[in-house]
């Protein structure tokens, strides 16, 4: 008399990125794991879903942090156009995350206006405060999604620095205040010294020239022409009056790769001592990924786009190049990738949710969980 066979139990670890303008890294990987769970009515098995929100030291870093078991805490910061903002900070009681996208980011701008010469750090400045009361041991400074190209002079300013005009009047900390700066005083924070400080970011562009943080990063926070040469023009001005105030190492720094990212907010950290890591991994180390997918037989990452970005070492090819031998599957809201290229980060499949409509479903989020639901199903079956 044959036995039927037992049923099948696959543990998945979902661990994507967000879908940027639609979904939360968080919200991703709730609505793969339900079509995921669903596949498994038809009595052959059962998926067992490790959801593992992740982040790369963008906006969502925060989230990562609290998903994985940090604490959130609230704390009023000034936005980029100094409204103020409800920021959030991560805390373990031994790592506080401060993001730079909930506290100065491009999606806090009032309207969706952009000011390319107006917006400044100083939001962000104010979180790394306010976690300092927290009493960490280090600070994760995740630097994307500025709204500002202020070489961080608006974080300076709530960290104790001052920089005045010609007139002795004080600056508030913005792009467009760079080339007013006359002079700088910095009073020394003793809990800042005492902090490790580190920069969780994969953007390698130095603060001036051609790769610099105005003419690359500049127009998609609204600068044109005119306010590139601006910018890097004063953020010029803002290293030679940092040298004259003592910091010898200005003009070294503002080389450094790195130093132009988040608008200059890279250079500004580094000025504080802060040390470079490379956001995709460092989350992933944070978030204790090598332990989790140990567990599972099969991960399941992704992000809104997958492209040659992606290849170059954004956070599904850092989860691909992590995960060994185990199947990697990749969902995402599209692919620019050809088939033949999944090899180069060892995908066995790539859904899109491109595949599954004709609606943009980029800046709608109910359609965007709807078809990760109906992708998790179809994971599901094929797994089963």
């Amino acid at each position: 008399m044959s036995t039927a066979p037992a049923p099948k139990c696959v543990r998945a670890l979902i661990a994507p990125d967000k879908f940027k303008g639609s979904l939360t890294a968080g919200e991703v990987a709730y609505a793969l794991a339900a079509g995921l769970r669903s596949a498994a009515g038809s009595g052959t098995g059962s998926v067992h879903c490790e959801l593992l929100p992740l982040a790369d030291g963008g906006d969502g870093s925060v989230d990562a942090a609290v998903a994985s078991g940090f604490t959130r805490h609230s704390h009023t910061v000034a936005g980029p156009t100094g409204q103020p903002v409800q920021a959030s900070i991560a805390f373990d009681g031994v790592t506080a995350v401060v993001e730079v996208a909930n506290t100065c980011g491009l999606g806090l701008l009032p309207g969706g206006i952009l000011e390319p010469l107006g917006a400044s750090s100083r939001g962000f400045g104010e979180a790394v405060l306010f976690s300092l009361s927290l009493g960490p041991a280090r600070i994760v400074l995740a630097l994307g999604g500025s709204a500002s190209t202020d070489g961080g002079m608006g974080m300076l300013t709530a960290l104790g620095y001052s920089f005045r005009d010609a007139d002795g009047r004080q600056l508030y900390g913005s792009g467009g205040a760079l080339a007013q700066i006359h002079s700088i005083q910095r009073t020394a924070l003793p809990e800042l010294a005492g902090t490790e400080l580190l920069v969780a970011s994969d953007v390698h562009n130095p603060l001036l020239g051609a790769q610099g943080a105005p003419a690359v990063f500049g127009p998609q926070k609204g600068a044109g022409p005119e306010e590139i040469a601006a910018l890097d023009t004063g953020l010029e001005h803002f290293v030679t009056k940092l040298a004259a105030a003592g910091f010898a190492d200005a003009a070294q720094l503002a080389a450094h790769p790195g130093a132009g990212s988040a608008g200059g907010i890279g250079y500004a950290c580094l000025l504080l001592g802060a040390r470079q890591v490379s956001g995709a991994d460092y989350f992933l180390d944070l978030l204790d990924f090598n332990a989790r997918k140990d567990n599972c037989d099969i991960v399941i990452t992704g992000e809104g786009s997958l492209d040659e970005q992606t290849l170059a070492g954004k956070l599904p090819a850092a989860v691909a190049r992590r995960s060994g031998s185990r199947p990697i599957i990749a969902v995402a809201g599209r692919s620019l990738l050809a088939q033949e290229r999944w090899a180069e980060m060892d995908l066995t499949r790539v859904y899109t949710l491109a595949e599954y409509t004709d609606q943009d479903s980029s800046k709608d989020p109910e359609l965007s969980a709807a078809l990760l639901r109906r992708i998790g199903k179809d994971i599901g079956t094929s797994l089963l």
